[in-house]
């Protein structure tokens, strides 16, 4: 029982914590951020003014803000999980025989990781300036749903080019903006998005050959062992044959970091895993983040109601061009000589 209160704590802290990512640096009106707001209104009776006012200030510097604290974090977390790698599973299954080239992949996916994380945090997202506005507001044509020709960005005072987005963290209007990661601490736009689609490559990849890794590691200990076939004795003096909790319990207390490391690094394929899966869709459909979160608001069908004519206007995703242009344009961003010859 004791395992299985430490292993309820240690899940709800993981899931709690990544709630709580998503709620503060999810959009507002979100299941998630309503939650929150309904919390933060119970907690306002017993919390004092003060703190509460310290609290939305802290909050607000943390993610409507930029800030290397998540940089900090990534790489914290990064030097932990590879830290006990190092320390204990690969010393382990090398005394097991594993190949090496097996226990050395995930250090190769690092050295990926680190190059596309650089590149993709210090390099132009395609920030636009007076000097290339005139050439980028001619790649991409307005669609007249989600872009308006004409629309002028109230802070950089020079008109939107289609498919662009003001980021208030970076205050700068971006060509193709997808979104602001606090994880890189850079805007996702047309210039760096194949590095931050390897980046979540690369990291997903990690997470999977480690866990895999691990996981065989474990296997093997237990076939070696073969505590499978034997029996244990309860509080009661009764006897059990030896079952999955029994033994999930028996490798914690034999090796508890090792076991922990798994669990998180599992977690963390499942999120990195699906959000690469929907950042390749993105990819192969054309859309950015921004697009996709924006033509939600208009419903399964895509219609809007535009005034003054109050006709129905139906969406449709017009940056299409096949799957394979589609991926090739996340690589090599167009000019407007690529959008010439299109056109």
């Amino acid at each position: 029982m004791d395992f299985l209160t430490l292993l309820a704590i240690y899940l709800c802290s993981v899931l709690g914590t990544a709630a709580l990512l998503c709620v503060c640096s999810g959009r507002k009106g979100g299941f998630l951020a309503g939650s929150a707001s309904r919390a933060s209104q119970v907690l306002s009776f017993v919390i004092p003014a003060r703190l509460q006012r310290v609290t939305q200030r802290a909050l607000h510097r943390l993610f409507h803000t930029r800030s290397c604290l998540f940089v900090v974090l990534h790489i914290t977390l990064q030097a932990a999980v590879y830290g006990e790698y190092t320390w204990e599973v690969f010393v382990y299954c090398w005394e097991l025989q594993f190949h090496l080239f097996l226990l050395l992949l995930p250090y190769l996916l690092l050295a990926g990781n680190i190059g596309c994380f650089l590149l993709c945090s210090r390099a132009d997202p395609g920030v636009i300036t007076r000097s290339n506005h005139a050439s980028l507001v001619k790649i991409y044509a307005y669609d007249g749903v989600l872009f308006q020709k004409g629309i002028v960005c109230p802070t950089c005072n020079t008109e939107k080019p289609a498919r662009s987005k003001h980021c208030s963290l970076c205050n700068v209007c971006v060509h193709r903006f997808d979104h602001h990661c606090v994880w890189v601490n850079n805007c996702i736009g047309a210039f760096n998005a194949k590095y931050f689609f390897l980046y979540l490559f690369t990291l997903a990849a990690m997470a999977a050959t480690i866990a895999g890794i691990t996981a065989a590691f474990l296997v093997q200990v237990v076939l070696l062992t073969d505590v499978m076939h034997g029996s244990y004795v309860d509080d009661r003096g009764q006897e059990h044959a030896v079952e999955i909790l029994f033994l999930v319990q028996h490798l914690f207390l034999t090796f508890p970091r090792i076991v922990f490391m798994l669990g998180f690094v599992i977690l963390l394929l499942l999120v990195l895993g699906a959000y690469w899966c929907f950042s390749l869709y993105l990819a192969l459909t054309n859309q950015t983040s921004n697009e996709w979160y924006k033509s939600r608001r208009y419903g399964c069908s895509h219609h809007l109601t535009l005034q003054p004519h109050d006709r129905q206007v139906v969406y449709k995703n017009i940056y299409s061009r096949g799957v394979w242009m589609n991926l090739k344009e996340i690589f090599k961003p167009l000019t407007v000589l690529e959008r010439k010859k299109k056109t």
